[in-house]
């Protein structure tokens, strides 16, 4: 008669041990990286709160009417953010507007045309342009940008975009080098490798068989991109433009290098303004009690001007899910 058939009751202790250690490491590892996700969390609450504690006296004495109010007035203590609010926005959009063509040609060429001997040397110096200090950056854009951009490219932009009916105004005025637009074009020049990484990468985890299948139904190249890589990629797409969003949002130094620093809103994109981000560079070291709080204000406005940003990238891609779903 052969030996009866092990069950689980009658398992060999060695086994069970074995079973009994796994058990608790499995116990353990999924505290502990439940400890990492919460402390992330945890951390994001502190910021929010301390930014929040800091920034009351400055939202008690002017309310709501903070954000809009188109004044800072330091002797006065007087306040508004609307100034360093229009300032930000305006630099990250031209940002965005330069980058992502660049960085979406850079990443199809890079996965769909470039040879592969370049391939991987072109991809590495993208890649290396995010090292750069931002500080380096802003150098770059006071020494040696912003004065050939008042020899050179104000001129043009205001001999020919300047002549136009309707955005004329935006290319008028002085044409000193630096201001809003020059900031703008020094940050797209460092949001781009960070977008332009991304987007080479989600392309490159399209399946090479639905490429493949599109190539031999005919389709050329720019047709398997937009039907073929762009839906099944968008959500990496997305993420990438609003990595680089964010770089563009908080940039400190390279941005005040160049952006004049004015605490003014001006209708040309040639005139100095300022930021968010500037404004707390340039003030944070000599604020007095209030004028601190008012710098920590800006900084919670900052975070949530990112935030809302974040939420609508994330809208958008549920909606373009959906509409997806929808016609399949």
């Amino acid at each position: 008669m052969g030996t009866p058939p092990t069950t689980s009751g009658m398992l060999d202790p060695r086994m069970m041990a074995v079973v009994k250690k796994q058990r608790i490491q499995d116990f353990f590892f999924h505290k502990v990286t439940m400890l990492f996700a919460v402390l992330v969390l945890v951390a994001l609450a502190g910021i929010l709160v301390s930014l929040m504690i800091s920034a009351w006296p400055a939202f008690k004495k002017f309310g709501i009417d903070f954000i809009w109010t188109v004044e800072w007035d330091i002797i006065n203590e007087d306040f508004g953010a609307a100034i360093a609010i229009y300032g930000t926005l305006v630099s990250s959009a031209i940002a965005l507007l330069i980058a992502v063509p660049l960085a979406f040609g850079i990443a199809l060429f890079l996965t769909e045309m470039c040879p592969v001997w370049l391939r991987r040397p072109l991809g590495t110096a993208i890649e290396l342009l995010a090292a750069v200090p931002s500080i380096i950056y802003g150098m770059f854009g006071l020494f040696i940008f912003a004065p050939l951009f008042a020899q050179y490219g104000q001129p043009a932009l205001q001999s020919t975009l300047g002549q136009m009916p309707i955005i004329g105004p935006l290319f008028g005025g002085a044409m000193n080098g630096i201001g809003l637009l020059a900031a703008g074009i020094i940050l797209a020049f460092m949001v781009l490798p960070f977008i332009a990484a991304v987007m080479r990468d989600v392309f490159a985890i399209v399946p090479p068989i639905l490429r493949e299948s599109a190539y031999g139904l005919g389709c050329t190249t720019w047709e398997v991109v937009r039907y073929i890589v762009l839906p099944y990629t968008q959500k990496g797409v997305i993420g990438g433009i609003m990595l680089g969003l964010g770089r563009a949002l908080g940039e400190t130094m390279a941005v005040t290098f160049v952006i004049g620093n004015s605490q003014r809103i001006s209708e040309s994109l040639f005139a100095p303004g300022t930021s968010i981000a500037s404004t707390l560079a340039n003030e944070f070291g000599e604020a007095d009690d209030f004028h601190l709080s008012t710098l920590f204000a800006l900084g919670f406005l900052l975070f949530v001007i990112t935030f809302i940003v974040l939420a609508l990238a994330k809208i958008m891609i549920l909606r373009t899910e959906k509409a997806q779903g929808a016609k399949t």
